[in-house]
């Protein structure tokens, strides 16, 4: 049991770098720093897309932007933060 927990953990905190990733590329792709037009920065950008929009979608349904800001991926975030905390309680001091 504790190796799953474990895996659950790390898959979390995976999934918690691909987000902010996700976030930082998007800004630098707004501010015209990284150029989308290349094609191993598309193929990144649209794999992190892919994989984190099904999970702030229903988040930006339910908090809109707010003054141009997207806060879902702070949401996302403090949620998975509280998700590997439960983890860690659940399984004691091994992870």
């Amino acid at each position: 049991m504790q190796s799953i927990l474990i895996l659950a953990d790390t898959v979390l905190g995976l999934y918690m770098w691909c987000i902010i990733i996700a976030a930082v590329m998007s800004w630098l792709s707004y501010g015209g720093v990284i150029n989308t037009s290349n094609r191993f920065v598309y193929l990144v950008s649209d794999f992190l897309f892919k994989i984190t929009e099904p999970a702030l979608r229903p988040i930006r349904r339910i908090i809109p932007f707010i003054g141009g800001i997207d806060l879902s991926p702070i949401v996302l975030i403090l949620i998975i933060f509280f998700l590997r905390n439960l983890i860690r309680e659940y399984g004691g001091a091994v992870i």
